[in-house]
C-alpha cells in the first residue's frame, strides 16, 4: 500500500490570494518545513501565469523529493509532471489513469460510504473521505460526515490496498483522533495558513503540524 506522508498540504489559490502569497512562494516555505507532498487547488480559469507558478512547484517539489499533485486538472498534470486528484464531477478515474499512465499518482474524493467503496474498484492510488467536519474552505461542500464512521471505512480502503486521506475543517486540535480514527493522511487547508500569513508564518505552521503528527504507519 502506498505510504502518504500525515500531513497533506493543500496550496489552495483562493486562501493564498487572500494571505497575499503568490502559490510558488507558499509552497518553497512548506518545502522547507518538511511537507513531502503538495497538492495545488485551484477553482477557475488556469491563467498562464498560474501554469508557470505550477511548473516553479513542480520543480521545487523534484528537488526536495516531495510529491505534485494538481487538484481537478489532467492537462496541467501531464504539462508539470505532477499527480493528480479528481473529485465526483471531475474527469472519472479511469480516463485519468488512461491520460495519466501507470507511474502518476492518482487520488479520488469521496463522501459517502457509497462514494468510498465504488472508488476502491477504480485504478487510484488513494482515496480522500469528508467533509470529515464543517469546512468553510469549501462554501459548495458535501454533507459532513463525522468520525463515527472513519474506522470501518479506512479498514475498507486498507484491506483494497489503499490509504485514506481525510478532508474537511480538521485543524492542529483534532488531527490526531483523526488518524487514530484510521486516516493515514489529513489533508488541510484551514488551519495550514495562520492570520496574518506570509511565508515566514507560513513555514513555522507547517513545522508545528509535521512535530505535532506521528510518524508514517508502516
Amino acid at each position: 500500500m502506498l505510504r502518504l506522508p500525515r500531513l497533506y498540504p493543500i496550496l489552495d489559490t483562493a486562501t493564498l490570494a487572500r494571505c497575499g502569497l503568490e502559490p510558488e512562494e507558499a509552497a518553497r516555505a512548506m518545502l522547507e518545513a518538511g511537507a513531502r507532498i503538495l497538492q495545488l487547488r485551484h477553482k477557475g480559469p488556469f491563467t498562464r501565469r498560474l501554469l508557470e507558478a505550477a511548473l516553479q512547484i513542480s520543480a521545487l517539489c523534484r528537488g526536495r523529493g516531495a510529491s505534485f499533485i494538481v487538484n481537478d486538472r489532467a492537462d496541467i498534470a501531464l504539462l508539470t509532471d505532477a499527480g493528480l486528484h479528481v473529485g465526483q464531477d471531475d474527469l472519472p478515474p479511469a480516463y485519468a489513469r488512461r491520460l495519466l499512465g501507470a507511474g502518476r499518482l492518482l487520488g479520488f474524493s469521496t463522501h459517502n460510504a457509497e462514494q468510498l467503496a465504488a472508488a476502491l474498484g477504480e485504478p487510484v492510488d488513494y482515496v480522500a473521505f469528508g467533509p470529515i467536519f464543517a469546512t468553510g474552505s469549501k462554501l459548495d461542500h458535501d454533507p459532513v460526515v463525522g468520525l463515527a464512521a472513519l474506522p470501518q471505512l479506512a479498514a475498507q480502503a486498507h484491506a483494497a490496498g489503499r490509504p485514506l486521506v481525510a478532508i474537511g475543517g480538521i485543524t492542529r486540535a483534532r488531527a490526531l483522533e483523526v488518524l487514530a480514527a484510521g486516516a493515514d493522511s489529513v489533508a488541510v487547508i484551514a488551519d495550514l495558513y495562520p492570520e496574518p500569513c506570509d511565508a515566514e508564518s507560513l513555514r513555522q505552521r507547517v513545522r508545528e503540524w509535521l512535530d505535532l503528527l506521528p510518524p508514517t504507519r508502516d
